[in-house]
């Protein structure tokens, strides 16, 4: 009769170890698709949310959009050197319900990446984004507001292509080498979105 043949301890434990070193190569591949992917989702709501910019400023005799964004909102001490300015914030909408008859969907102002904050990118002061931006805001998007305010018209704008309009809430959503390992989805005025650090 003959033996059973089976593998040993030693062959089992060689195999453990070849799928454990194979797997530890692959899952940053995988985080990193993914991240890409978040990315390439948000450059996408940027996408649209520039097409509802376009077509609200054809609406408006060319005007960027009457609305403020939620850091606005939240922190209006923001512009006390504009007093005039700061004047007008608590009587404006916010921007995504401007936008929102061009839009008409809420996971337009949705960033995938998007893991909140605690305080405002720049400014240090607290504003309280958790546990997203979007849940906390109902937008993980912010708004170059003083495009608003200086009341000029879309085509007047000197470098649309240099002049972003939206942008992701926190640089670190699409985390690089760059600045403080921050980086952001930027909607020009032109139109193009960009990842830009």
């Amino acid at each position: 009769s003959h033996k059973p043949v089976g593998f040993t301890l030693i062959e089992l434990l060689v195999v453990i170890a070849i799928i454990a070193i194979i797997a530890g190569m692959l899952f940053p591949v995988f985080a990193r698709s993914r991240a890409q992917a978040r990315s390439s989702r948000c450059i996408a709501n940027l996408k649209q949310i520039g097409v509802a910019l376009f077509m609200y400023s054809d609406d408006y005799d060319g005007r960027f959009p009457w609305g403020v964004d939620c850091a606005d909102q939240g922190l209006p001490e923001i512009w006390m050197d504009h007093p005039q300015l700061q004047l007008w914030i608590p009587h404006m909408p916010r921007i995504e319900k401007t936008l929102d008859p061009y839009i008409k969907n809420a996971e337009i102002w949705h960033c995938p990446a998007d893991k909140g904050f605690s305080t405002l990118e720049d400014w240090g002061l607290p504003l309280d984004g958790q546990p997203s931006s979007f849940e906390a805001f109902g937008t993980s998007y912010m708004y170059q507001t003083i495009l608003t305010f200086r009341g000029g018209l879309i085509s007047n704008v000197k470098d649309p292509v240099g002049t972003n309009v939206f942008f992701d809430g926190h640089g670190s959503w699409h985390g690089s080498r760059g600045y403080a390992a921050k980086r952001w989805n930027v909607l020009f005025g032109d139109g193009h979105v960009k990842n830009s650090d």
